[in-house]
Parts: C-alpha cells; structure tokens; sequence
C-alpha cells in the first residue's frame, strides 16, 4: 500500500469513528452559524453521519458534479461527508437525465442516503436538503427592479417558489427541497437568495 492510500485508509477510518461516537451521544456536531447542505435523501444529520462510510459513490454519481467531500474545516466526524454548495454547482434532482432515481441516493451503498424516485412527490417527500431564504435588502425584486431568475431555475414553480408584483419571489418551505437552483442562478452578489439548513 503507498503512502497516499495509507493515509486515506487512516482518514476514513478516524472519520468513520467519529461518526459512530455522534450516532452514540459521545460526540455532538457542533452548531454553527450555517450547516452542511446534504445530498437529497439524506438521513437526518446524526443518522446520516453514523451510515456515510465516505466513499464518495454518491458524488461520483453526480451528472452535475453538485456533490463535494468536506474538507479540514468541518466538524467533528463530518470530514469527507458529501456537501452540496449551491452556489458553486446545485443539485439539479437529475433532470434530463435519463433512469427512474436520482442517481446519488442509487449509488449508495450505506443507506445514508434513502433512494429516491424521480418523481415530483416522492422528491417532495423524501427531499430535505434546506430551504431557501430570501435577503430582501439584497434581492433587486425588492428593490426597484424586476428580476425573477430564482424563480425561473426552481423545479417546483408556483409551488416552491411563487412571484409577486416586480417579480418579488416568495418561498413556501413546505415546498423547497433546498435544492440551491435558486441560490445558484441567482444574478446578485453576494446573492439575495440562499438554502439554509436548520438542524434540530
């Protein structure tokens, strides 16, 4: 074995304790300000944190490399887990892509991820990556212009996400999946839109 699979092997392996310590109590994530957007179908966070075994099949499977391992700066025990930053690439719940599931929750192996059928209400259901949040001091929409990009990438429009008068979007978060399409199309910077996680 050379030295960089070696360290790997060590990696995974520390990371795959700390993550049995979370499942037991013996180790609690730490609550910051913002937390890791998951892929969709993920177990709530210390379910999904004791099943990730960090192989990494589901950012693999990714047809729009959405999916990133996390790196040093994580909490404890979530080194490696798969994250999703929409503003750099958003989950796009595989559309047009061809197959019956999104391909991510089909190439785990663990569970961590629950397979998911590529159909609106099953999506609705088992998805629950974040909910976006609207910054109204920052969205044009608000603020003397007409914009509506956010609500032209959501996959659930007139659902999810619904516009007003000037293109004002308003988001339902019974309906967001959190996908980040809207966070990522979004034209303001920094952006007017983002997925927030809420842990409880």
């Amino acid at each position: 074995m050379d030295r960089r699979n070696f360290l790997k092997n060590v990696l995974m392996t520390g990371a795959a304790t700390l993550a049995t310590g979370a499942a037991a109590g013996l180790v609690v994530p730490q609550k910051t300000g913002s937390h890791p957007i998951r892929p969709p179908g993920a177990l709530p966070e210390i379910e999904f944190l004791a099943r990730c075994i960090r192989c990494q099949r589901c950012a693999d499977a990714c047809p729009n490399n959405a999916i990133l391992p996390s790196g040093r700066s994580s909490g404890p025990g979530e080194e490696m887990t798969p994250v999703i930053q929409p503003r750099r690439q958003a989950c796009m719940l595989c559309m047009s892509v061809k197959g019956d599931t999104l391909k991510c929750t089909e190439a785990c192996p663990s569970g961590a991820l629950r397979l998911v059928h590529k159909n609106a209400e099953e999506i609705q259901t088992k998805v629950a990556m974040g909910i976006a949040q609207i910054d109204f001091k920052l969205c044009y929409s608000y603020n003397s212009w007409s914009c509506g990009a956010c609500f032209r990438a959501c996959p659930f429009p007139n659902r999810a996400l619904t516009l007003g008068l000037w293109e004002r979007p308003t988001v339902h978060a019974d309906q967001c999946v959190g996908c980040g399409l809207c966070e990522r199309a979004c034209i303001r910077y920094p952006q007017a839109i983002r997925v927030k996680v809420e842990l409880g």
